[in-house]
């Protein structure tokens, strides 16, 4: 088609979401599968890459926008403009999970917080008592300096004996078969609580004159 060399693309295909290091298409494909067709990069210079009339460009590009132009009967068209996003995303998925304490009193705040680092296409859930009435309020801090981590914070308001157990979160990558998982165990006490020990018989018998220690071991 002389008046729309370009194939239309759909909004989805602009926006190009690439692993680090991985190779990527530029969707910008011919009606004529003999065109001769040119990349531009946002400083209006051409790109050189591999071209395929029914897939488009071909190649490790970076991050930034991208047109694609040929010339039809000495008229120059342009293509859509093709936007590229670098993820950083690493085969292993390391994870940690952390609680400020584990103990705690009813009415108090739960605090725990699940770390992923070098990667920024995860997926992750919680699993906590208190899911099922999502009484958990969660946050994520996505920290890009000095190194990339997703701070994922769970923060369960004015516990319960009921908040008792197992805190889990299961992290997976968007891409890749890999997922981890990590758990804390949180207790929950009606009201604190002092265990004295001592350290001597109910009756105590003691001579005249005789220096005598009573111990009490208080936890």
């Amino acid at each position: 088609d002389p008046d729309l060399p370009f194939v239309p693309s759909i909004p989805e295909d602009q926006f190009i979401l690439v692993e680090e290091g991985d190779p990527t298409v530029i969707p910008c494909r011919t009606s004529d599968p003999n065109a001769q067709v040119t990349l531009i990069n946002s400083l209006d210079k051409a790109v050189y890459a591999f071209y395929d009339s029914k897939q488009g460009f071909i190649g490790n590009f970076p991050a930034g926008s991208y047109t694609c132009k040929t010339t039809v009967k000495g008229m120059e068209f342009k293509s859509d403009e093709f936007l590229i996003y670098i993820l950083r995303a690493t085969s292993q998925l390391p994870v940690e999970i952390e609680a400020l304490k584990t103990v705690y009193k009813t009415g108090e705040t739960i605090v725990v917080t699940c770390v992923v680092f070098d990667n920024e296409v995860v997926n992750l859930q919680w699993n906590y008592p208190g899911k099922v009435k999502e009484k958990g309020l969660i946050k994520l801090d996505d920290i890009k300096v000095p190194s990339q981590k997703l701070v994922y914070t769970l923060t369960i308001p004015e516990a319960s004996v009921k908040d008792t157990g197992d805190y889990e979160c299961t992290a997976r990558h968007a891409t890749k078969e890999v997922k981890e998982n990590k758990k804390v165990v949180i207790t929950v006490h009606d009201k604190g609580f002092v265990h004295l020990e001592p350290q001597f018989s109910p009756l105590e018998a003691v001579n005249l004159h005789e220096v005598k220690n009573f111990v009490v071991d208080v936890q």
